[in-house]
């Protein structure tokens, strides 16, 4: 199925690693031009050039932006009107979940984990709302948690910060609409560098890598028995970005492995 991405521009944050590589690289492969951005300058230059050589200098762009900052991200948005023009998509990537529970998280965590996901939102949809729109067909992507919706009491900082930019998002599909479509993916568990760093700490170093996923997922109870891998998170942003979900807004698309138990 043709997505209808070739020749049009995509904004992607967090776009070095993870669901926002993934995600990248799969735009590239449809023929988009791409500018992303994230906040480690050394690991961007790496998969810039990586990418750059794959498919081509002038469909490749990158810029070390902390998207916390609106004066960064406004120069992003210039930097990107400059060499690639009006905007389609817009997909919003950045952000880690922080575990806690009320009791142990403090003021100061909770300042900065409502901060990090709602201007992590708020400033690149500012900033690249003017092209949206300019581009007569644009949409916005955000990757949300399903914490949004079964939130978890170890997580009770982050989980309230999705469900608040969950409704920030739907929102925002009113106020931008006709112009701008707005929708999110909500993960369930996705195998990222955060569990990377929680399996390199497991308690037996003799568990291999996928005994200790497999176990995750049972513990997890999801019923397709596996944590998701970061392109099939992508290949769901990509499907509500693309022309394909011209129809699609105020929508939410759930990539779980079934692990919701909402109806």
């Amino acid at each position: 199925m043709d997505l209808g991405f070739q020749d049009r521009t995509v904004v992607v944050t967090g776009g070095s690693s993870g669901i926002g590589l993934a995600a990248v690289r799969l735009l590239l492969a449809e023929g988009a031009r791409v500018a992303f951005c994230a906040r480690g300058a050394e690991r961007l230059r790496a998969v810039s050039d990586d990418l750059t050589r794959e498919f081509g200098a002038d469909r490749v762009l990158s810029q070390a932006v902390d998207v916390l900052d609106a004066s960064a991200v406004d120069g992003f948005a210039a930097t990107v009107a400059d060499t690639f023009g009006p905007v389609q998509a817009l997909l919003t990537n950045a952000g880690q979940g922080r575990v806690s529970t009320f009791a142990d998280t403090s003021d100061d965590d909770w300042r900065a984990e409502l901060d990090l996901k709602y201007f992590s939102q708020i400033n690149p949809i500012r900033a690249f709302k003017p092209a949206l729109i300019s581009s007569g067909q644009g949409a916005i992507v955000a990757t949300n948690s399903l914490l949004a919706y079964q939130p978890e009491p170890h997580m009770v900082c982050t989980s309230s910060a999705r469900a608040g930019i969950q409704s920030l998002l739907k929102s925002l599909s009113v106020e931008l609409a006709p112009d701008i479509r707005v929708n999110s993916i909500v993960l369930g568990l996705v195998d990222s560098n955060q569990w990377q760093r929680r399996f390199d700490a497991r308690e037996d170093p003799s568990q291999t890598r996928d005994d200790w996923y497999g176990a995750l997922a049972r513990r997890k109870s999801i019923p397709l028995g596996r944590l998701g891998r970061a392109e099939e998170a992508a290949r769901a942003l990509l499907f509500l970005a693309s022309p394909a979900a011209s129809y699609i807004t105020g929508a939410h698309l759930e990539i779980s492995g079934g692990l919701s138990r909402h109806v």
